[in-house]
């Protein structure tokens, strides 16, 4: 079994459980995910199965796009609406749609956040939320994210109340926590915030429209239909530029031989995908860091063996 199962997470699972529970469903152990999504974050979820696992990293890598709320008026321990409750503060006064769009124009780029003390992040070694949970608050690294874009998706002029909530879709690089981001739209808004509510509606190519839930794929692995589910692993690098290489040159990149750059890639600076006229990516490679003009492989995806 090889390829990309989009997977649409349930609220209540970690991404190591949903693909524990895919090992059980696929009766396959070369199983994993492409980016760790909270427990009560929903949505897209892309999984690699069998070969496709050393393509995981560039689904990882590329962008994603989330659809959130955010609520105004009080913070928790968490960042997001699982917490408990730290700060609060009642909203005062009416704020104007013009305004949030103002802040959220501001966060728009790039931008440093601070890493949640519930979250993966390691620090000496140790996972943040270990801290956390005995009670320990340790100075966290601070990382640079790129936001591509926030759209405020509320279509009210103004809002307004002791605590007010509005929604938000964002576009951003990975590494970027929304929780924090959420946290940051309240400060510049002058009161404490969270995030109340989070959906990944995009994981590089992949949408919530090519997403399966665990049902489905239960219901097609019985009828022995699974295949027609599994992307290739080719869509997995559809984002990224393509060197489209001959059968005769095709023999050595199974082999991993160095590649002369060709004119249209001489100003690409990240991974390359060499592929064959048909389509079939055979191979990852990026520029040679010693020698000029020249690619080196990365990645071997398909060789005579496998062939």
């Amino acid at each position: 079994m090889e390829g990309i199962l989009p997977l649409f997470k349930p609220a209540g699972m970690t991404s190591h459980d949903c693909v524990f529970k895919l090992r059980k469903i696929l009766k396959t152990k070369k199983v994993g995910h492409t980016g760790t999504l909270d427990p009560d974050v929903t949505g897209v979820l892309p999984i690699c199965i069998g070969k496709a696992t050393k393509v995981a990293e560039y689904i990882t890598d590329a962008g994603k796009s989330y659809e959130g709320e955010v609520t105004i008026g009080f913070s928790t321990t968490t960042e997001d609406a699982s917490g408990e409750v730290v700060e609060k503060k009642s909203v005062n006064q009416t704020i104007s749609r013009n305004e949030i769009i103002q802040v959220l124009d501001s966060l728009t780029g790039e931008i440093e956040q601070t890493p949640p003390m519930y979250s993966a992040v390691k620090v000496g070694g140790t996972r943040l939320y270990e801290y956390a949970r005995k009670g320990i608050e340790v100075e966290r690294p601070t990382r640079k994210v790129t936001i591509n874009s926030i759209q405020l998706l509320d279509d009210r002029n103004e809002f307004s109340g002791e605590s007010f909530h509005f929604r938000f879709r964002v576009s951003c690089s990975k590494g970027t926590y929304i929780r924090t981001l959420a946290v940051m739209i309240g400060e510049r808004l002058g009161y404490p915030a969270h995030m109340s509510n989070l959906i990944r509606v995009q994981s590089a190519t992949f949408t919530l429209e090519d997403c399966l839930t665990f049902e489905h794929i239960e219901r097609i692995m019985e009828a022995g239909t699974i295949s027609s589910a599994l992307r290739p692993l080719e869509s997995a690098l559809s984002h990224l530029p393509k060197y489209v290489i001959s059968d005769k040159v095709a023999e050595k990149v199974k082999n991993g031989a160095l590649l002369q750059i060709p004119e249209h890639l001489k100003y690409s600076n990240g991974p390359i995908i060499a592929e064959t006229e048909e389509g079939l990516a055979l191979a990852i490679y990026s520029k040679h860091p010693n020698k000029p003009g020249l690619l080196k492989p990365v990645k071997v995806l398909r060789n005579e063996q496998e062939q």
